[in-house]
């Protein structure tokens, strides 16, 4: 088993001569992609990072645009550039293990890491996800994909056939899972736990035993965090939901405990989370203690090198590696890799929300075809931007979010 992700991989001569960021986004012409809780986007944004090289080859890759693709850019172009600059892309966990434990600057590393990965699959001539399964197992030219949504059904305009016919829908179209949230402002929209759990008993009961249900977040909308454990927690394991996400509205160290009632509270749910993780001694420290069954950590975070280290964390303790995976084709063509080329693998996560930036900025898009993901058989990530995808996609600024105008203020 190798030590590193690189280890008995032959280097090339390859010198890096340019590192540049195209920043993007897609406006909704009725300015609302979709509504959760109390806010509503009205945008989606990417920041596709590329590696320009001594012999033509051109990497590209994309850090999580949460952070701004303006910022990513001015800050991958000014700090990041002139360190990569002559330098080999195969000493990529050396030139990208910095920033790992600022949130702000960990986006602009991720997409340069990723980048690199790209180059090393051309420089080879082989797929990235055949880098990163070198010495354990083969690995695989198709993932399984679920369907990430359910933040457009809206409470208080019929939200609840909304949901249910959103999750007949994945199923039809060939999908076995759907992973879902918990609708607008509970408060301004009348929901109540009592309510929700009839609105998941006959979600469940339209669906099917066989089809695979996901559910991210709850928190105190559960009464307390508490009542995430003896109330709601209890509703899952009943209805065999498959993982419960982010129960307690994220993954922070102080709530471990709780985590660990959670898994005492339904044992045959498996628990999720991380994908806010950074790097690997952040994830670690979940994995020994056991409470998560499935890690998250995302390669448009952590970069693909650092995601590597934690999947291999997890493997080594029988965990599943899944990764989150919210944003457009850029984050979605490293995360596809990433889950073929590990052993552990599962799913991997496909945002159902419109924004053709998954499919728009690529001459050749990824797709799914009955739930799965056919990779393409190309040298690194396989993918190529299209002609001038910064004209068909002009940045615009801001933030992607604003107040919900349905709620009244």
């Amino acid at each position: 088993m190798r030590n590193h992700p690189l280890d008995g991989i032959e280097r090339e001569d390859i010198t890096i001569t340019d590192v540049k960021v195209i920043p993007l986004s897609y406006v909704d012409p009725e300015g609302n992609l979709w509504r959760s809780g109390n806010y509503q986007v009205w945008k989606t944004d990417g920041a596709i990072t590329q590696i320009f090289t001594n012999q033509g080859l051109i990497g590209i890759g994309e850090g999580t645009p949460y952070q701004g693709p303006d910022y990513i850019k001015e800050y991958t172009e000014n700090t990041i550039k002139p360190l990569l600059i002559g330098k080999n892309p195969f000493d990529v966990e050396f030139l990208c293990n910095r920033g790992n434990t600022d949130r702000h600057t960990r986006a602009p590393w991720a997409g340069v890491d990723c980048a690199c990965w790209d180059l090393i699959g051309k420089a080879k001539g082989i797929p990235v996800r055949e880098l990163l399964a070198i010495d354990e197992q083969t690995a695989v030219d198709a993932i399984k994909i679920y369907a990430s949504a359910g933040v457009e059904h809206e409470w208080y305009d019929n939200g609840e056939e909304f949901l249910i016919e959103e999750a007949l829908r994945y199923k039809e179209q060939g999908y076995d899972a759907f992973k879902f949230r918990t609708g607008t402002d509970w408060e301004h929209s009348g929901m109540t736990m009592a309510k929700y759990e009839l609105i998941l008993q006959r979600l469940r009961e339209a669906v099917g035993s066989d089809f695979r249900l996901m559910h991210e977040g709850i928190g105190t909308l559960a009464g307390s965090l508490e009542a995430v454990i003896t109330d709601f927690a209890p509703i899952l394991e009943d209805l065999g939901f498959y993982w419960f996400e982010e129960a307690f509205g994220g993954t922070q160290i102080e709530h471990i405990e709780l985590f660990e009632r959670l898994n005492e509270a339904m044992p045959t749910v498996m628990v999720s989370g991380g994908e806010r993780f950074l790097e690997r001694f952040e994830a670690q420290i979940w994995l020994d203690q056991g409470v998560l069954d499935i890690i998250q950590t995302d390669c448009n975070v952590t970069g693909m090198t650092e995601n590597w280290y934690i999947a291999r964390m997890a493997h080594l303790r029988n965990k599943i590696a899944i990764p989150h995976n919210w944003h457009g084709g850029g984050t979605t063509m490293a995360n596809a890799h990433f889950v073929a080329g590990i052993p552990n693998r599962d799913y991997c996560e496909l945002n159902q929300t419109n924004n053709p930036l998954k499919e728009g900025i690529f001459k050749e898009p990824l797709t799914v075809e009955n739930g799965v993901m056919k990779l393409p058989n190309k040298p690194g990530f396989g993918v190529e931007l299209i002609d001038d995808v910064e004209k068909k996609f002009p940045f615009v600024p801001g933030s992607y979010s604003k107040p919900n105008a349905r709620i009244a203020r």
